[in-house]
């Protein structure tokens, strides 16, 4: 693929004729396993379970593989706390709230959401990038304007980056309320509180910034095989042909499948922007998994000046939506159609919990794919 251009790369990587051999090789391959039971293949991403899903491949591999959905969705795994915080501070007559789109449509506890306060007149903001708030900024003086920060560590670097500029340029009203997340210290909670599978497919879109070696010592540590994949349907098969081959050798170790965007060193550049920006919290909420210790970023002392948490303080408690399994699904411990509000009460148009929101969510996949006529 080295002398293919973007357009012709991604014509490759969905190609019938490239994709039919490689999943009847994968096939063959897992028919001559004895498996006493179908291999449990967790896929971090939410991502991933989207391709997995709108190309079929669950059910062209259902025989041999049970694929596990896992929390790599960073609009799902926001804690019922956040986003009530999240509403409190929009409500707010001296704040102008912006953040990414699909986190406008999480209902609050009280059954709200911030784009329904912004319906009624409060200024809520969309943006595509968290530097869009400079110039929302400076154009209100008068206004405090909270960026409501999300993301793992893919996006991290972005805000890092903007708190950097915030503090070269001076802006005395452009706050930030940090809610990365830490991607492998997630995966660990997870796998220590006993998720049994027999594999992962670890998200490529944050191996491109954090590198394979975080994987390796999960996958040594509990001696679980991985491939970071790519987002094409070749690149799921692809590495599902390398996972079956490292589950059948026991081998407990990370293979890179998407080598035409991650490195094994990651982005150091990076990775020193958060590092000098960023440090680790000594716990953080996590929807579904309540607080999980070291899991998440906060400002170090030299940016504590533009966290809004330490103006505005987030006193909210946790609380699950009647009847929502948003917060077992991102576990593991459960498929979107075993909700009972799944395409009932909780849809695209209506949703309930997160899952059914985010581009990322397993119901919102399951909803389209298998759901929709």
């Amino acid at each position: 693929m080295k002398n293919l251009k973007k357009f012709e790369v991604l014509t490759f990587l969905s190609d019938p004729k490239v994709l039919k051999p490689l999943l009847s090789r994968l096939k063959y391959k897992l028919s001559g396993l004895t498996l006493k039971d179908r291999i449990r293949i967790l896929e971090f991403c939410g991502g991933h379970t989207h391709v997995i899903l709108r190309h079929g491949i669950d059910e062209a591999l259902g025989e041999w593989i049970e694929f596990v959905h896992g929390p790599g969705c960073p609009v799902c795994v926001i804690a019922q706390s956040r986003i009530d915080y999240a509403l409190s501070l929009a409500e707010r007559e001296d704040v102008i709230l912006a953040t990414y789109g699909d986190l406008i449509r999480i209902p609050g506890s009280n059954g709200l959401t911030l784009q329904q306060i912004r319906a009624k007149g409060k200024d809520v903001r969309i943006v595509d990038s968290s530097l869009a708030t400079i110039p929302i900024a400076k154009e209100n003086p008068s206004k405090k304007v909270i960026f409501f920060a999300i993301g793992f560590e893919t996006t991290t670097p972005h805000t890092a980056f903007l708190a950097k500029r915030i503090k070269e340029e001076g802006l005395k009203n452009l706050l930030i309320v940090s809610n990365h997340v830490i991607s492998t210290e997630i995966l660990d909670y997870l796998l220590i509180k006993g998720l049994k599978v027999d594999g992962i497919i670890a998200p490529g879109h944050v191996s491109a910034i954090i590198g394979a070696k975080p994987w390796q010592d999960l996958s040594l540590k509990h001696q679980t095989p991985m491939v970071v994949a790519g987002f094409e349907p070749f690149d799921i098969l692809h590495a599902l042909d390398h996972l079956v081959d490292l589950i059948k050798d026991k081998n407990p170790r990370v293979e890179v499948q998407y080598k035409r965007v991650v490195k094994p060193e990651g982005n150091v550049a990076a990775q020193r922007l958060m590092e000098e920006v960023f440090e680790v919290r000594d716990n953080f909420p996590w929807r579904g998994f309540g607080y999980v210790p070291r899991s998440a970023y906060k400002f170090k002392e030299d940016f504590s000046f533009l966290d809004a948490e330490a103006i505005f303080p987030c006193k909210y408690e946790e609380n699950t939506p009647k009847g929502c399994l948003c917060g077992v699904i991102l576990q593991g411990k459960a498929k979107p159609w075993e909700c009972k509000l799944f395409g009932k009460a909780c849809t695209p148009k209506t949703p309930v919990g997160p899952c059914m929101v985010s581009n990322e969510g397993a119901c919102l996949a399951y909803f389209k794919y298998r759901m929709a006529p």
